[in-house]
């Protein structure tokens, strides 16, 4: 038995210790909007954050969170910056298939936690990993400028 902590509430989980967190997450506690997409942590489409830190949750293993709390897409209305990106999400019009999109709303939030205000420079750096197979970049980048800074997006 292993104990997840997801969302801030405890789940007593009969798996392995080498399961990836994102089946966990997703076949055993019932939370689908973490996405599985590559299965090699190179598009982005599981991040999930741990301790806050983002990470793909589809080759991190549930021994790896032992202890520690991991927040899926269901929670990150719960948070003001998580709150802003969802908005601004909307506001800009980013979804188009949607599949990526709690991915890089979750790479998002981690970047506004790190950086408030990130340049260009900054955004790039933050979501180089997360793909966009729709090509959803230009809006993605409005999104989190407009995250950044509500009060002059809505100006």
């Amino acid at each position: 038995m292993i104990t997840l902590k997801v969302n801030g509430k405890e789940h007593e989980l009969d798996v392995t210790d080498d399961m990836p967190i994102l089946w966990a997450i997703r076949d055993v506690v019932g939370m689908t909007g973490t996405k599985f997409g590559c299965g090699m942590a190179l598009c982005g489409a599981c991040t999930v954050h741990l301790d806050g830190a983002p990470i793909r949750s589809c080759v991190t293993p549930v021994s790896a969170a032992s202890g520690k709390n991991v927040t899926t897409i269901e929670s990150v209305s719960d948070t003001e910056i998580g709150k802003r990106v969802q908005d601004a999400w909307i506001a800009e019009e980013v979804v188009q298939c949607g599949y990526c999109q709690s991915g890089q709303i979750m790479s998002a939030i981690a970047l506004l936690k790190d950086k408030p205000t990130p340049t260009d420079a900054d955004i790039d750096s933050a979501m180089s990993g997360n793909i966009c197979r729709c090509g959803t970049y230009v809006r993605i980048r409005a999104a989190i400028k407009r995250a950044a800074n509500p009060v002059k997006a809505e100006a």
